[in-house]
């Protein structure tokens, strides 16, 4: 039983790790997912990962109240440097900006610490199509997406495994043209990669709530730009429009009806 409270977007990351794994969560903090995981049986053996002595201090703290130190090494260090290669099969990284992940692991891969690793469950604050597309290019395969809204943040959780691992699934497939509203909106790789494959094929509140709150911001920006007379401020009005209308064509063939 899990005795551990997380936050909704923590259990979320909680939910991707398989049964029975071995769990290496990187910028632990206070080492909440690592015992967590562990008292619920996601995990049998896990390693919580800080670079900064005062989250590393917090994170032994954390697994010596839980009475867990048996099976959960704390570890100070940068990134996957606190792994050895073939350590563990699972990794988590949550509540770090999407580039920042994406050079972590990026790090770690020329490093062999992703070997042997069959799930990342990956929660970045921001960038997540720079974490998308990082994963795109270094033969990872999404197999879940999920989007909530906590404390007024909104928070996207990527769940990828290799690809040549999964089963019936391959990223050309995954990234491919997805037609809406019958054909007559299609979504390109890129707005794939910068919405997300799996969440445009499954929109929940929280997803149109992201997207409207950038046309939102871009409406903002348009409106300061329309009281600029420079030549340069009238094609950068020109690309904020034609985003704003991209993304709004979007929006409106998306089913709405589980909202």
């Amino acid at each position: 039983m899990n005795n551990v409270k997380l936050s909704d977007r923590l259990q979320c990351v909680l939910e991707q790790i398989p049964q029975g794994s071995r769990l290496a969560d990187i910028g632990s903090d206070h080492a909440l997912l690592p015992v967590a995981a562990v008292e619920c049986g996601k995990a049998v053996f896990a390693i919580a990962g800080e670079v900064n002595q005062g989250p590393y201090d917090a994170a032994c703290k954390g697994v010596a109240e839980a009475g867990k130190g048996a099976v959960i090494s704390v570890r100070r260090g940068d990134g996957l440097e606190v792994l050895e290669p073939g350590e563990v099969d699972c990794i988590s990284i949550a509540g770090m900006g999407g580039a920042l992940i994406a050079a972590i692991l990026d790090r770690g891969q020329s490093q062999g610490k992703l070997q042997g690793i069959k799930i990342l469950a990956l929660q970045p604050n921001v960038a997540e199509d720079i974490l998308r597309r990082w994963l795109l290019n270094n033969g990872w395969i999404l197999v879940a997406e999920n989007i909530l809204k906590e404390d007024g943040k909104l928070y996207e959780i990527l769940t990828a495994m290799p690809e040549d691992a999964a089963p019936g699934m391959t990223n050309d497939h995954l990234y491919s043209d997805l037609a809406l509203d019958g054909g007559t909106v299609m979504c390109n790789r890129e707005m794939l990669i910068e919405m997300g494959p799996w969440l445009l094929r499954a929109p929940n509140a929280a997803f149109f709530a992201k997207w409207q709150g950038e046309i939102n911001k871009l409406e903002g920006i348009l409106a300061s730009l329309s009281r600029s007379e420079l030549e340069t401020a009238e094609e950068k009005r020109n690309v904020i429009t034609a985003r704003i209308k991209q993304i709004t064509e979007v929006l409106q063939c998306l089913p709405k009806d589980k909202l």
